[in-house]
């Protein structure tokens, strides 16, 4: 089994099917939902991760894209850059998994790698470029 993380981009139309649902009642996948936009009457945004072998991810890579929903591969990992941050903490508030966040004891702002989703919110948010996207 491997997991992969994509994000999925749904069109105004179809939010309102059981998309999530269908992907793990019918193919048999196990999904983590790791961020989700989803507004009436405009295009919806997820980012998750999908885990199964090759065979129902492919399938179910096929039944989104059949559906009109986007699926890109989440290939970009944010990188801190240490030396760079002035601790302002301006990302802090940006971060939905809360991979930035401040030491209180320090007053430092730390970067947790393994909660971090690449969602890319933070690059924007931090006046000091501490932050980076790298693609494989």
């Amino acid at each position: 089994m491997s997991d992969e993380k994509v994000v999925l981009n749904f069109p105004p139309q179809i939010i309102d099917q059981p998309i999530i649902y269908r992907l793990i009642k019918e193919r048999g996948l196990v999904v983590n939902i790791l961020q989700a936009r989803i507004s009436p009457n405009e295009w919806g945004r997820m980012v998750v991760e999908i885990g199964g072998n090759e065979a129902q991810l492919d399938a179910a890579t096929k039944f989104l894209k059949e559906l009109g929903v986007r699926v890109e591969s989440l290939a970009g990992e944010v990188r801190w850059l240490e030396d760079r941050c002035n601790q302002c903490t301006a990302c802090i508030s940006a971060c939905p998994t809360h991979a930035l966040v401040i030491n209180r004891a320090g007053m430092t702002v730390t970067f947790d790698k393994e909660k971090c989703i690449a969602c890319e919110l933070c690059l924007s948010t931090c006046p000091y470029q501490a932050l980076e996207i790298l693609f494989e």
